[in-house]
């Protein structure tokens, strides 16, 4: 297939429309709900109040809004892709925006600003001595201010929403790239984000991989969750990139039905409490010939969680002694192998890196 004929062939799978509606429109839909905003995207609605109040103040100074990107369900009722922090403001200021129990939040309370210093303490409605609000023009500019809404419509592929969320929310400031995998698992499978979660925050995972507040609070722990059952359930692709990989590997498994997750679920706490019994917190670190230190790798966590995972069922038929003894032997020597030692250093690609350690480490664990 051409490139050519490969745009047209995507270009086919994607159904859009959209027109421009007012605030007040928006709000209505959502008031009615027929506008959806899943719950636990509300977990990330991160701005500040800084940042809120300077996006009412971009709308009473009739600065254009940025588009908001919904999907149009069978129904003819729309879920909201791409414009969380947007639009959670506007609602959430207007006392519309409900949490996760289905209660309206608290409105929030506006700061001063350069062009608007007199915003500072204001409310959309009158509270406490009353002279707190703003005034019923400044609501109605609000409400009447447009923004265009790009809607993807029920006809697209099935995945197309999946993709679209990915494509927007990719790159910007806010979400790191797993933040917006978990967004994507919610839309297709909340019970398997659930489970994801729940492993990321295990004991003896937590242990072995041993990661940074900063890291963590990006997600990197269900990442690498991610990562364990991607290379079990879909092998990688020579060539594609990697974030690619983890972003279609999410789809196809939280899709699957030829999965038993709560046998994976125990698979994976037996292959983490064999790590973290062996090696604990220097599980994913180098080996300089006389000591395990330094920093976690991915390089290590790509081929030592997929080598032992590949070969659990063997190196646990050792007997316990024999089988976390192993793990270490195996662990130290990997530093010996040419093919680790060759793909895995700082500056080799991760596509590189994936093609060439996976299939190296299910035979390297091998007993």
């Amino acid at each position: 297939m051409s490139l050519e004929q490969e745009i047209k062939k995507a270009r086919k799978e994607i159904v859009s429309d959209g027109y421009e509606m007012s605030l007040g429109e928006i709000m209505n839909l959502y008031r009615d709900d027929e506008l959806r905003i899943n719950p636990e995207f509300q977990r990330l609605f991160r701005w500040d109040t800084t940042r809120k109040t300077r996006f009412i103040e971009s709308i009473l100074l009739s600065i254009p809004i940025p588009p908001i990107f919904v999907f149009q369900d069978d129904d003819g009722n729309w879920e909201l892709i791409d414009g969380l922090q947007r639009l959670s403001t506007v609602l959430e200021f207007a006392g519309e925006l409900k949490g996760p129990d289905g209660k309206k939040v608290e409105a929030s309370t506006l700061e001063g600003t350069k062009f608007l210093p007199n915003l500072a303490d204001k409310r959309w409605q009158v509270w406490k001595d009353g002279d707190m609000s703003i005034d019923k023009s400044m609501q109605m500019q609000i409400k009447r201010s447009r923004i265009r809404v790009e809607i993807l419509l029920k006809e697209s592929d099935e995945n197309a929403k999946y993709e679209l969320f990915q494509r927007l929310n990719t790159g910007g400031a806010q979400l790191s790239p797993q933040e917006v995998r978990n967004c994507v698992a919610v839309m297709i499978n909340p019970e398997l984000y659930k489970l994801f979660q729940k492993l990321s925050e295990s004991d003896n995972f937590s242990k072995t991989v041993n990661q940074t507040e900063n890291a963590l609070e990006k997600q990197s722990g269900v990442e690498l969750v991610l990562r364990f059952f991607a290379f079990k359930h879909h092998p990688y692709k020579k060539g594609l990139d990697v974030h690619e990989y983890l972003d279609e590997a999410l789809i196809e498994i939280s899709k699957s039905e030829n999965i038993d997750w709560e046998e994976e679920e125990v698979f994976f706490n037996k292959t983490f409490n064999l790590l973290n019994e062996a090696l604990g917190d220097s599980a994913f670190k180098r080996w300089d010939g006389k000591n395990f230190g330094g920093k976690f790798l991915m390089s290590l966590y790509e081929t030592v969680a997929f080598g032992v995972s590949q070969n659990l069922l063997e190196i646990e038929s050792k007997g316990k002694t024999k089988q976390k003894d192993f793990v270490v032997t195996r662990a130290k020597a990997l530093w010996d192998d040419p093919i680790f030692e060759k793909n895995s250093g700082a500056g080799i690609r991760g596509t590189t890196r994936l093609a060439k350690l996976l299939p190296m480490a299910k035979g390297f664990f091998k007993p």
